[in-house]
């Protein structure tokens, strides 16, 4: 099978899964009557998961050397994990799968044109020309179109 069309699929697959953790997590919420107790229990869980699954491949522990390594900045990447996941729990039920979806879709992609452009965390330097642009502002009038009619 080709690689890309493996790749395309996983991302896909990681796409369905970012409503559906919305609606799972949201319905926690119902029962714990907190959205950042849900999210707690949703990385502990998560936590939980890589753990068993590090395990059954045997990966060896990183060193501290090399934990060392890695940029100050990098560290923070769970604390954008844990403010997704509770925002995503507080907007489910208030905006439906769609528009929340569709407004996250249009956060992410303005972001990624500023990070592509700029080469900013470690992603090669892709311009912003007007045809990205022309592209994100579809996006964005989709989520309009979307929340609207």
């Amino acid at each position: 099978m080709n690689a890309a069309l493996v790749l395309f699929a996983l991302a896909l697959l990681a796409g369905i899964s970012i409503p559906t953790q919305a609606g799972v997590n949201a319905t926690l919420d119902q029962s714990l009557r907190s959205p950042i107790w849900a999210a707690t229990v949703s990385f502990a869980v998560g936590t939980v998961t890589l753990l068993v699954y590090a395990l059954v491949l045997r990966l060896p522990l990183p060193l501290p050397a090399q934990a060392a390594l890695a940029p100050s900045w990098s560290w923070f990447g769970g604390v954008l994990g844990a403010f997704f996941v509770s925002a995503t729990i507080y907007l489910a039920p208030k905006l439906g799968a769609t528009t929340m979806l569709g407004a996250l879709l249009g956060g992410q992609m303005l972001a990624a044109l500023i990070l592509d452009h700029f080469g900013w965390l470690g992603f090669p330097t892709q311009p912003i020309t007007m045809m990205r642009l022309l592209g994100v502002g579809l996006i964005l009038a989709g989520v309009w179109l979307i929340r609207t009619h």
